[in-house]
């Protein structure tokens, strides 16, 4: 789905590990790979300074991924120091990337809060989409397991389909991003639709399922014309329990989720579905943000 991506790590998230998986990542489409590290300003008798050793060394470890290239692929290394969300944000400009890794740990609401979270702050400010990875679950991946995620990550995704206008938006980004690959590598979708319990049965209709699927028979159409083998998917329940049950079930290699029209991705007040799916899922999360 995706030809230039940054693939950002604090060397905390386990996401330094794919620079030895460029070929993989290449097999799932990547023709240009950006591994950025950012290193803090540090205070130096109240003076800000660079910290150089720390820069060298980022770069000596990161600079892996440039020792086996595919033909046809290029790699670069970006080590830069200050605000890592700003950094971030200009590095994917300046290399244009159409998508941007990150980790993200596990973290209670209040914790995220009071002490900020990068991938939070990026997904504020950014219209790039960007692919979630959980640290835990990169790091317990041996090497054999991670080049084969590397290069299915974009084949199946599961969309989370309801007919709102959110859900309208995540099947029109994945249909622009599949027109705008010459041979793209997303081969399977699974549309799941989950019919809330928590919602009053008169607001439902009077047949919930049938409209359900009717829509879904819709949508599927629209993807199928673009070459995707599609399956469509009715549940009942809670929507964040029932798409995590449908993704162990079924062969998905990510979620695909989207901002609501407000594009805020955790709100402290107001819970948010997509920001419930990210802190509870192990699947990798493709996230389409809205303008910003």
């Amino acid at each position: 789905m995706f030809k230039r991506a940054l693939i950002c790590t604090d060397f905390e998230d386990g996401l330094q590990r794919l620079v030895h998986f460029v070929p993989g990542l290449s097999t799932g489409g990547l023709e240009q790979i950006v591994f950025f590290h950012n290193v803090p300003i540090t205070p130096d008798r109240e003076i800000p300074k660079v910290d150089t050793e720390e820069v060298e060394a980022a770069q000596q470890q990161l600079s892996v991924a440039q020792q086996s290239v595919p033909e046809g692929v290029a790699v670069a290394v970006e080590v830069q120091s200050g605000r890592p969300i700003d950094n971030i944000l200009k590095s994917a400009r300046a290399n244009n990337s159409d998508v941007i890794f990150l980790g993200m740990l596990t973290r209670a609401l209040l914790t995220e809060k009071l002490f900020g979270s990068t991938t939070v702050g990026i997904t504020k400010q950014t219209k790039t989409p960007l692919m979630i990875l959980r640290p835990q679950l990169v790091a317990t991946y041996r090497e054999s397991e991670l080049m084969l995620r590397m290069q299915h990550l974009f084949e199946y995704l599961l969309l989370p389909y309801d007919g709102s206008r959110s859900a309208q938006y995540l099947v029109e980004q994945v249909k622009q991003q599949v027109r705008s690959m010459g041979h793209c590598k997303l081969k399977y979708c699974l549309l799941c639709w989950v019919i809330d319990d928590s919602t009053r049965k008169e607001l439902r209709g009077a047949h919930p399922i049938r409209q359900a699927e009717e829509t879904l028979d819709t949508v599927k159409a629209e993807l199928e014309a673009l070459g995707i083998t599609v399956t469509t998917e009715v549940r009942q329940g809670d929507p964040k329990e029932e798409i995590l049950k449908s993704a162990e079930v079924n062969d998905i290699t990510a979620i695909a989720v989207c901002s609501g029209k407000s594009n805020l991705i955790t709100r402290f007040s107001v819970p948010s579905f997509t920001n419930m799916l990210l802190r509870s899922s192990w699947h990798p999360i493709l996230y389409f943000p809205r303008e910003p």
